[in-house]
């Protein structure tokens, strides 16, 4: 964005959209499984968390790798326009001029395992949590409880709703304004939100910005 921003050119090399596609997937995959990993973090140790999140890194770039070298098998024209702000894996393989099916199926079979698993899984975790949520006698104790789980679900469901609806659309959606709209929501809008919902609820960071500033916070 920056570069386009300076050159006044939004064009970009077959190299770049790759690489900018790679670290995308990269990145997508990381936040995809840390919301999963994090429905669970109140259940399992910290040392058990940390090969989880290790385990997540591992995956996300293994699949991302996997994705961005299938897209080098296919043979694209010369010059070609992608109707989206980035490089996504879907609208490149749309613009493909060889066979993409079994770029399709693999991209629609990793996105049911990697985007239907892990938001079925904080379902289920959030559902349990909300069951011992009911057994707080406390009023405060529960309405503080459920702010909080409220806020964590709604930016996994933000995040999965959007990113399913885009992949699962059809190909005449995904081109659409509408579909780029939907990117931004899990692309730009959950990051942005994601300190917001994650750290400035801690005791941790808020007496650091406290100490920080020198102010209430």
């Amino acid at each position: 964005m920056l570069v386009n921003i300076q050159t006044q050119s939004k064009v970009i090399t077959y190299a770049g959209c790759i690489t900018q596609m790679y670290f995308f997937m990269v990145f997508l995959e990381v936040d995809n499984f840390l919301l999963t990993v994090m429905a669970y973090t109140v259940i399992m140790n910290p040392r058990f968390c940390g090969l989880l999140v290790l385990l997540c890194w591992i995956l996300s770039v293994l699949h991302a790798l996997l994705q961005s070298l299938m897209v080098l098998r296919l043979s694209f024209c010369t010059h070609v326009e992608i109707p989206h702000f980035f490089c996504e894996l879907n609208q490149v393989i749309q613009l493909a001029c060889s066979d993409t099916l079994l770029n399709d199926a693999v991209m629609y079979l990793v996105t049911v395992l990697l985007g239907g698993g892990p938001i079925t899984s904080i379902i289920y975790s959030y559902s349990k949590i909300v069951s011992s949520i009911r057994a707080i006698s406390s009023a405060q104790g529960k309405n503080k409880a459920f702010s909080t789980c409220a806020s964590h679900l709604s930016m996994a469901l933000l995040f999965y709703g959007t990113g399913l609806g885009v992949y699962f659309s059809p190909a005449a959606a995904q081109s659409s304004p509408s579909s780029a709209t939907a990117s931004v929501m899990y692309t730009v809008v959950t990051p942005l939100l994601n300190p917001f919902i994650y750290s400035l609820r801690n005791k941790d960071v808020k007496g650091a910005l406290r100490r920080l500033f020198g102010g209430k916070l």
